[in-house]
């Protein structure tokens, strides 16, 4: 509508200045349906179906079935119990998510004047229909797209729907080209924003879903994608469980083919494989979630959804919001030019409708300014009696009033250079013009302020003759912290895109102060976006640090474009012009003070609207990564262990080394009693020097791959043999009893060495602070052990130990401990020694 002129937008509506007839908008009302925002939802219970349909969910519940058939009862349980929960978190952040689009609907007032039949009165929001005749002024939220027919000094807050800090001046009588961005759209309003100022007549032209803000409540349904951690894990599930069912057959076929019981191979093919799956990982995740989002807490940051603490750590682009997030979102005087000082302290105060209650932005800045310059604004105005004034013209772009002080009448005025460059009856003082273009450079919004001293009151505004005593230039100021956070971001690895829908220049002089625009790095706008492929855009976006004038479209694409590259992007924003792109990041983070909507869309919301939690947030994040990284590696190492060693034995016709209850004990009291201290443990160094890892790598890539290969075969083949020559000296069931007891305490010693990642004897009692709660749990694993081969061998296949036999039981640890070590001290030195390294890569 913005291309057509008020009456053609009235002919094409069918509609009038006298508004529409109670018959023709009940007609409308059946046509376009309430003025509402409508959406479908899944049903509850195919939502609570859905969270157990993942693979590592499956996996999980065939290891139940297993555990209950092998008679586990308690293993049973614990898996089923990890199931429903994780089931029910998900299904918890479903309802959610759900939840986000019912807030846009409540973000009008419920009722709104219109006028039908050539008479003003009230309906329900829901009610409006396209040709509606809308009345609106200040303080009202706008309740459908209207275009203006009539508008009277309008002043309008867009910033939750464009991003816009400063407010929009508005105009009845602009026709606009029809590719006009929706910020340039002076003759228009839209749902949900809200009139600071003016009055306004207009006709509705879009309700419900067809309004902008309907467009973006459309996108908000689209399915928020899994954290990282969720699809490594997913990935690795199915990996993992192929690999182990491939590796039981064959050891099942080949111990058939030489002639073994195959009911105990199947036993010890059922239990191998429960022992396999590590049915407490989920649980070892959750903790160090559940860890982190409690600390989190401590520093402003509320966690919404548990698996995007996790995110934090794999962040490789922030895409973030400028106003409350990088800037205060509050107007501040920078800088100002005075050519005449007194009278621009009194055309500030006076020329001013702005009270301590609030106003215009513009203005409680001016406000703020005088006090600052400890300039009593209270006590002119009581001084200066307003006799006449001439509201903010959108047209002439500026505002007057005259006052009386007893010495005659005053008039001062302030708006755009250009305007009161007209009403100047003396030439220009000398440089303003280069003063107003300097401070434009710098992205500050300037104004320019008049006196004159008068005989009587002018007819009107263009009688009046004036000269100008000054300039002042707001800015929506760098919040304190960001340019250190921004340094850090970017030690860190992790790009900072600023999008706004601010102008390129304020956008640029912001992105300045606090070091997101650098020289080499482009600003550009988001319509520069429109005529770039996905891959053209990316390869751009790597060189720029802010898009300006950017819609909610251009910064959801922006998410889109770097997530099909692989990056994992974090969205930060408090509007609901935020909402597309918060709900499609790996990771959305709302701000407290910002809009129900853009926290209902967001996995994370900071109580202190500041990059600098964002950034800390994630330095938090990169520790859980770490610890979630190191359990991983603990429990697939001792899953190999198992696997190689009953393998080795097995292919070799030696007598199973492991009993499969003994299999399922080892799991409990080795795994089940370390894991869950490993949340707990410190980081070594300062995890932003490093670069972002992604979850892949972190989580099962050839990192953890090469780890866990090395202490399986490490532990395995030294197993294997030491069990070969026990059977050569002693009986089965003490050359079973001792392997069973070494491959504890082998497990035990790869715990604690999987802790930390500097070799422990560089600094061993440093290394024990890492994580005193490991050596909790070994206590309690030694405990339950010592029970059961000292107290009641017999119920696990086991018999008593001498002191001599206990020997060869720790004989294997040892060496797994200081094989570990080794591995260690040559990381170690490769890392420390870069020169070596690039001679060696030549």
């Amino acid at each position: 509508m913005h291309q057509l002129s008020p009456q053609e937008a009235l002919f094409k509506l069918n509609a009038s200045l006298q508004g529409l007839s109670e018959r023709e908008a009940q007609e409308r009302y059946k046509q376009y349906g309430p003025n509402e925002l409508i959406h479908e939802e899944e049903s509850k219970w195919r939502l609570f179906l859905k969270q157990f349909t993942s693979s590592f969910n499956l996996i999980l519940m065939i290891a139940g079935l297993l555990a209950f058939f092998l008679g586990d009862m308690k293993d049973g349980v614990v898996v089923y119990g990890i199931v429903v929960i994780n089931g029910l978190i998900g299904f918890y952040h479903e309802l959610k998510a759900q939840a986000s689009v019912r807030a846009l609907k409540e973000m009008t007032s419920p009722k709104v004047k219109v006028i039908r039949e050539g008479r003003e009165k009230e309906v329900d929001i829901k009610e409006l229909v396209p040709g509606d005749m809308v009345l609106l002024s200040e303080g009202d939220v706008v309740p459908a797209d209207i275009r203006l027919v009539d508008a009277s000094g309008l002043l309008v807050d867009e910033v939750v729907l464009t991003g816009e800090s400063f407010p929009i001046e508005k105009s009845a009588d602009v026709v606009l080209p029809e590719d006009t961005p929706i910020y340039q759209r002076s003759n228009c309003l839209y749902r949900g924003t809200t009139i600071l100022r003016g009055k306004a007549l207009g006709v509705v032209f879009a309700t419900g879903n067809n309004t902008q803000i309907g467009q973006i409540a459309k996108k908000m349904q689209e399915k928020t994608p899994p954290s990282p951690l969720t699809k490594a894990l997913e990935n690795f599930g199915k990996k993992w469980i192929v690999v182990l069912l491939i590796i039981l057959s064959f050891l099942v076929l080949i111990g058939v083919l030489q002639g073994r019981e195959p009911k105990n191979l199947m036993f010890f093919a059922v239990a191998q494989l429960v022992s396999a799956v590590p049915e407490g990982l989920p649980v070892v995740v959750t903790i160090a979630l559940v860890v982190g989002a409690l600390r989190l807490a401590r520093e402003k940051v509320l966690v919404k959804h548990l698996p995007a603490v996790e995110t934090l750590g794999s962040a490789t682009y922030i895409c973030s919001d400028k106003t409350g997030t990088i800037t205060l979102g509050k107007l501040r005087v920078e800088e100002y030019v005075s050519y005449d000082r007194l009278r621009l302290f009194l055309a500030s105060a006076l020329c001013n409708d702005a009270t301590e209650k609030g106003g215009d932005p513009l203005e409680v800045a001016l406000l703020e300014w005088l006090e600052r310059e400890r300039v009593n604004w209270k006590f002119l105005r009581k001084v200066h009696t307003r006799l006449w004034e001439h509201p903010f013209d959108t047209k002439r772009r500026l505002m007057a009033v005259i006052v009386s002080s007893g010495e005659g009448l005053h008039l001062y005025i302030k708006g755009a250079l250009e305007s009161l460059a007209l009403l100047c009856d003396k030439e220009l003082p000398e440089d303003v013009w280069k003063h107003h273009d300097m401070m434009a450079e710098k992205g500050l919004r300037v104004l320019a302020f008049g006196y004159a001293r008068l005989e009587e009151i002018p007819k009107s505004i263009e009688d009046a003759k004036a000269k100008i005593v000054g300039l002042v230039g707001f800015l929506d100021p760098p919040k304190e912290g960001v340019k250190s956070a921004v340094e850090t971001a970017r030690e860190a690895g992790i790009r900072i895109i600023m999008i706004t829908g601010d102008n390129v220049l304020t956008a640029k002089t912001v992105a300045k102060m606090v070091g997101i625009h650098w020289e080499g790095s482009l600003c550009i706008e988001g319509k520069d976006m429109e005529k770039l492929s996905d891959e053209e855009l990316y390869h751009l976006l790597k060189r720029v640090s802010v898009v300006a004038r950017a819609t909610p479209e251009d910064k959801y694409r922006i998410v889109k474009v770097l997530q099909s590259k692989g990056e994992i992007v974090a969205v930060s924003g408090d509007g609901v012009n935020d909402v597309p792109a918060l709900r499609v990041a790996d990771l959305g983070i709302a701000m407290a003070s910002g809009s129900q909507a853009a926290k209902d869309a967001s996995k994370m919301v900071i109580l202190d609207n500041n990059l600098a939690i964002i950034v800390n947030a994630i330095r938090r994040g990169r520790l859980i990564t770490k610890n979630i990284s190191k359990v991983i590696v603990y429990l697939l190492s001792t899953n190999a262990f198992e696997i190689t060693y009953n393998s080795l034995a097995l292919i070799n016709g030696l007598p199973l080394p492991l009993y499969a209850t003994q299999i399922l004990w080892i799991n409990l009291v080795t795994d089940s009693v370390q894991d869950k201290t490993y949340p707990f443990t410190h980081y070594e160094g300062n995890p932003m020097k490093e670069k972002p890892r992604h979850p892949e790598k972190a989580f099962t890539g050839k990192e953890v791959f090469l780890k866990v290969l090395y202490n399986g075969l490490i532990m395995g083949v030294a197993h294997y043999f030491l069990f070969k020559y026990l059977l050569a000296i002693y009986p089965y069931e003490t050359a079973l009893s001792i392997s069973f007891t070494s491959a504890v305490i082998s497990q035990w010693a790869v715990g604690i060495q999987e802790i930390g990642e500097s070799p422990f004897f560089k600094n061993p009692f440093q290394y024990l602070k890492l994580n005193p709660y490991i050596y909790l749990g070994i206590s309690i694993g030694l405990l339950l052990q010592s029970l059961v081969v000292f107290v009641v061998p017999q119920y696990l296949h086991a018999v008593h130990l001498s002191v001599e036999e206990l020997y060869y039981a720790v004989l294997v640890p040892v060496l797994t401990f200081l094989a570990i070590e080794v591995r260690k001290w040559m990381l170690y030195i490769y890392k420390a020694c870069p020169t070596e390294r690039i001679f060696l890569k030549r």
